[in-house]
């Protein structure tokens, strides 16, 4: 193998005591690494260590070197909090260690140094090895994944369970007392046996077998020491209502949250429960469609305040925590859809793009700063899938966030929120097709980091020098009055109302001023 392409796994896979082969895969796992190294010069070699860590020497915006951060500063304090504090960056195992580079059109494009090309419990273990590898160069603090990603499945509910807990006791060696999952979830959408969704499948058995490995998986989070549990229901909906006994499937998803719920209290597992809404994709229709239909299933079956979770800030329950963790994407994959019912999932997807909704022919839009508002005034912002989309392309993309606006208005809404622990950011995002570097990996997640950050600091401008604020307060400085205050109280009945529309005549209504306030947000880009 040439020089070049060794360098290449030695900066991925050398720590700063010595390079592990064991990490290799067994074609590698030989002298002729080591052979390479002592034909490089000391000082060659030096350098390349030093690349190791070079992504935690934050340089400043004026730097070229793609492998520093020029706007993230974990320790860093804006607004009273510590940067990493308001982010939680985590890194997501399935897009970063099992995306293969496949679409819709095409085959894998990616086979990463550290990959042996099987499924096994041994790949398994290094591939972990190299996800927590990873995890400390990026410097940050958490890691998400869900059950199968890290394991392989079995032949057995009972093999897939001994599989899982063969990696996850690595896991936990690895992650030390620093290092832990953001959330855990269960992979109740790849296997045929989901075809027609888990909680919502029209099969008995179907649904056991998904409540068993919902238990497994809480089990393991909570082993983890995982912060949060999530339920994403790709295939909890239908394709069409013609063979769907919509009713009955919702209340079949109802009783099978209540009973995560029970055995979350059971085991002492007091980490937030979060729902991810989104509206179609892989499911034509899902249940949890979007951040206000997701709110309304929740206090139908009374399960708001219990399960928060997916969209909630830090909303503490011991009963059942309910949060919505919203994906950018979403919004975006509404937006190149036709006009179907379709709205941003709660696991925002960073992306501006508007997301369509056909509603008595009208086409109305929402975006992802309106899913996390939504979230927010209704006590469920919980954590953010960091991801956005491609509004040219017709399938959910996954991109990593770039956009500087778009991640200002998310942070507007996170410092709104007061923050998003026990949630935070995972980066639901994974490389473009055409990007096979090891190195890419560490620029896609420094890019994300760094946007946010930008972000974060656009909004601490936005604050700083209040003429937004003072916007919005002086458009609604009239219910600052007397009866603006009784209306907002609830004690302003129409008697009073008409009494008072008349002795004031026809009402002047000022100008809402938004070119201005578009002015002033971009003055803060």
């Amino acid at each position: 193998m040439p020089a070049a392409d060794a360098a290449q796994i030695i900066i991925f896979h050398t720590t700063w005591k010595i390079l592990d082969p064991k990490l290799l895969p067994p074609p590698m796992q030989s002298n002729w690494l080591f052979g390479e190294v002592k034909k490089m010069k000391a000082v060659k070699f030096l350098l390349w260590v030093l690349c190791l860590h070079i992504v935690s020497l934050a340089v400043g915006p004026s730097s070229k070197n793609p492998l520093v951060f020029k706007w993230y500063n974990a320790q860093e304090e804006i607004l009273g909090k510590k940067m990493k504090d308001w982010m939680r960056f985590s890194v997501a195992f399935w897009h970063t260690f099992r995306g293969t580079g496949g679409d819709p059109f095409g085959a894998s494009t990616k086979m990463w140094p550290w990959e042996d090309g099987t499924n096994s419990v041994a790949m398994a273990k290094r591939r972990m090895r190299a996800n927590f590898e990873f995890i400390d160069k990026l410097g940050v603090d958490f890691w998400c994944f869900h059950d199968r990603d890290i394991a392989p499945d079995g032949k057995t509910l009972e093999e897939s369970n001994a599989n899982l807990d063969e990696v996850v006791a690595l896991a936990k060696e690895l992650q030390g007392r620093k290092i832990r999952p953001l959330w855990g979830t269960a992979q109740l959408f790849m296997h045929p046996r989901y075809m027609h969704g888990a909680a919502t499948s029209s099969e008995l058995g179907v649904y056991a077998y998904g409540a068993a490995q919902v238990k497994k998986a809480i089990e393991v989070t909570h082993y983890l020491g995982g912060e949060n549990y999530v339920f994403w229901g790709g295939r909890e909906g239908y394709q069409t209502l013609l063979n769907t006994d919509m009713e009955r499937e919702l209340n079949h998803m109802a009783r099978f949250l209540e009973a995560a719920v029970a055995y979350k209290k059971k085991i002492g597992f007091n980490g937030t429960l979060l729902i991810e809404p989104k509206p179609q994709e892989p499911t034509k229709h899902q249940y949890d469609w979007d951040a206000a239909t997701s709110a309304n299933f929740l206090r139908k079956y009374g399960l708001a305040g219990i399960l928060l979770a997916l969209i909630t800030s830090s909303v503490q329950s011991n009963v059942l925590i309910s949060w919505f963790t919203i994906e950018n994407s979403s919004s975006t994959l509404n937006a190149t859809m036709p006009p179907y019912l379709v709205i941003v999932s709660q696991t925002l997807d960073l992306q501006g793009n508007s997301t369509k909704l056909l509603l008595e022919g009208a086409i109305m839009v929402r975006s992802c700063h309106h899913e996390l508002e939504t979230a927010r005034i209704n006590g469920l912002l919980g954590n953010i899938d960091a991801n956005t989309g491609d509004p040219q392309i017709g399938w959910d993309t996954d991109q990593f966030l770039t956009d500087i606006g778009e991640a200002t208005m998310v942070m507007l809404s996170v410092v709104r929120n007061g923050g998003l622990a026990p949630g935070g950011f995972n980066f639901d995002a994974k490389l473009r097709r055409e990007s096979t570097d090891v190195e890419d990996l560490f620029i896609a997640h420094i890019s994300g980091m760094d946007t946010l950050a930008r972000g974060l600091r656009n909004v601490a401008k936005l604050i700083e020098d209040g003429s937004l604020d003072e916007l919005v307060l002086k458009r609604y400085q009239s219910f600052d009055s007397e009866l603006g205050a009784l209306v907002e109280a609830g004690k302003a009945d129409f008697e009073l109302l008409e009494k008072k529309a008349m002795e004031w005549g026809e009402p002047k209504v000022p100008s809402a001023k938004q070119e201005l306030a578009e002015m002033i947000f971009q003055s803060a880009l």
